[in-house]
């Protein structure tokens, strides 16, 4: 059992985490025709929406209450009001989620409270869909914004289902968000080989996979409608993906019966076989062939892998779900969790096979990096200079990913994903093995083959 610390620093140097504002942001963009709303000044807005664009490399719909000094002191009312009211006129939503930042959340603003005197003072929005989520910034993490607001959603857009009849060909799906578009749409093929319909809540699958639409649009160009939301609890079952998302499955349950079954990773053979195992269960189905050849892909593919994973020092860093995905993926084949760090306190960081889970930043992640004598580095793309400082090899893991393309169809969740994981990080550590020393592919073929200067060289295929 790991042992949680926090790093007790005056700042943060290099910050692996984000904050809770934009990670409700994300689940808000995961609805169809949405518009997030960050109640806050124009600056908190300003960096999420950047962080965002550069990691999707997508136009993202995002707007602000704009609160000057003297707003955030005589509070925010006219500031939310006025903000809804020009949303709803000129970019016509179907849904506006509105998330607290930490300067209203200091001055105590009540959201809540504003959005009944909006609509007493407009009652032509008394049934439009406005979704408030509590999310300082001074508290907490990415992930933690995001499990506030899909509890939210779930409270305020699902219907409780008018009998007990459920369709047990349908299935809700909350994700977690260490799930990439290309995650939630791998799983949606899979869940759907077996004959079952899947309804995702948020689906940034359908909204930030990087398409384009035929017409512009102000607002989320897909995800999942309000309309599909409002019947999930006739649903026969709701698959819940990371630990953060018991919370709304949990209230899913509470408010409309629904059982949940909660998958903590999907990465990993073992964890396929669960989600495979499962839905053969619910849908009454044998596994459909192709998943057969996929799980056999994926053992051949450990084989090869552990030669390059196994023994690996690794250092990592991330929101606690996915590290406990991706970490313990890679211990399952080999490497070695040396330093581990995260951004927010969860149960599942106790389960990871390391001795010490930190709390902290990257400056914590490269210093334990170096102490442990770490060879692969873990993390998003804020650790490159780490990994060029520590001289190993890198590889880009979350969110942001901003120097490279691509980052919205990664996939690391079911057989498939697995897969192609071991091949990412296995080739990351050959090239850089090839890159510093006179390792060339005829060495690979004859380990002993002589360098430059008649020398034989023993190359290592675990290190």
């Amino acid at each position: 059992m790991a042992k949680i610390s926090h790093a007790k620093k005056s700042c943060a140097v290099n910050p692996l985490k984000m904050s809770q504002p934009i990670g409700a942001a994300l689940a808000f963009m995961g609805l169809r025709g949405c518009m997030p709303l960050l109640h806050g000044s124009q600056g908190c807005t300003s960096f999420g929406l950047v962080l965002f664009v550069r990691h999707f490399k997508e136009a993202i719909p995002m707007q602000t209450t704009a609160m000057s000094e003297v707003a955030t002191v005589l509070g925010g009312f006219e500031n939310v009001e006025q903000a809804v009211l020009n949303i709803i006129s000129r970019t016509k939503p179907e849904v506006i989620g509105i998330a607290t930042t930490g300067v209203t959340e200091t001055k105590g603003d009540d959201l809540g409270g504003f959005i009944k005197l909006i609509r007493q003072r407009n009652p032509e929005l008394e049934n439009f869909p406005l979704v408030h989520v509590s999310t300082p910034d001074f508290a907490g993490a990415f992930q933690d914004g995001f499990e506030k607001a899909v509890v939210r959603l779930v409270e305020e857009l699902v219907r409780k289902p008018e009998g007990d009849a459920k369709n047990m060909k349908a299935v809700n799906v909350l994700p977690g968000s260490h799930l990439s578009p290309g995650d939630i749409e791998e799983l949606r093929t899979i869940i759907e080989d077996f004959g079952l319909t899947p309804t995702f809540l948020p689906d940034i699958g359908q909204s930030l996979d990087g398409h384009i639409p035929d017409d512009f649009t102000p607002t989320t160009i897909g995800g999942v409608g309000v309309d599909e939301v409002a019947v999930m609890g006739e649903a026969g079952w709701t698959l819940a993906v990371g630990e953060h998302m018991r919370a709304s499955a949990e209230a899913l349950q509470a408010k409309t019966g629904v059982p949940y079954r909660l998958f903590e990773r999907l990465c990993g053979l073992e964890a396929s076989d669960e989600l495979i195992g499962f839905l053969m269960e619910i849908s009454g189905r044998e596994a459909p062939a192709k998943y057969r050849r996929q799980r056999g892909q994926l053992v051949d593919a450990m084989l090869d892998g552990h030669f390059h994973l196994g023994g690996r020092k690794l250092a990592i860093g991330a929101e606690p779900d996915l590290l406990h995905d991706i970490g313990s993926f890679l211990s399952e084949m080999g490497a070695r969790i040396e330093a581990a760090v995260t951004t927010t306190s969860s149960p599942v960081l106790q389960k990871l096979d390391t001795e010490e889970v930190v709390i902290g930043d990257l400056e914590d992640l490269e210093r334990l990096a170096a102490e442990k004598d770490c060879d692969l580095l873990v993390t998003h793309s804020h650790g490159r200079q780490a990994a060029e400082r520590l001289k190993i090899p890198f590889h880009r893991m979350g969110i942001p990913m901003f120097d490279r393309i691509g980052a919205a169809h990664e996939v690391s969740v079911g057989y498939r994903g697995t897969r192609d994981l071991i091949f990412k990080i296995a080739n990351l550590v050959i090239a850089h093995r090839e890159a510093n020393t006179h390792v060339t592919p005829d060495t690979w073929r004859n380990p002993w083959a002589a360098d430059e200067n008649g020398a034989a060289i023993a190359t290592s295929l675990s290190h």
